[in-house]
């Protein structure tokens, strides 16, 4: 089960990141990066919400699920 979710996240994260990096070439990040210099919130989150997801589904698929016993 722990690598099932492991592997959800790491697609997600995945999915989420490729739109932040097809967000920075929109039109209104453009405009805002004329005008600020920066990129838009939104598309930070994406882009910060994809790689934290890629890096807990890594830890989630790599881990393994048993615990040493006390």
């Amino acid at each position: 089960m722990q690598r099932f979710v492991g592997i959800l996240l790491l697609v997600a994260g995945v999915v989420l990141f490729v739109v932040g990096m097809k967000a920075t070439d929109s039109l209104t990040d453009r405009m805002s990066r004329f005008f600020t210099g920066h990129v838009t919130d939104t598309t930070v989150w994406y882009l910060i919400g994809g790689v934290a997801a890629v890096v807990c589904g890594l830890l989630l698929t790599t881990v393994s699920g048993s615990r040493p016993s006390a």
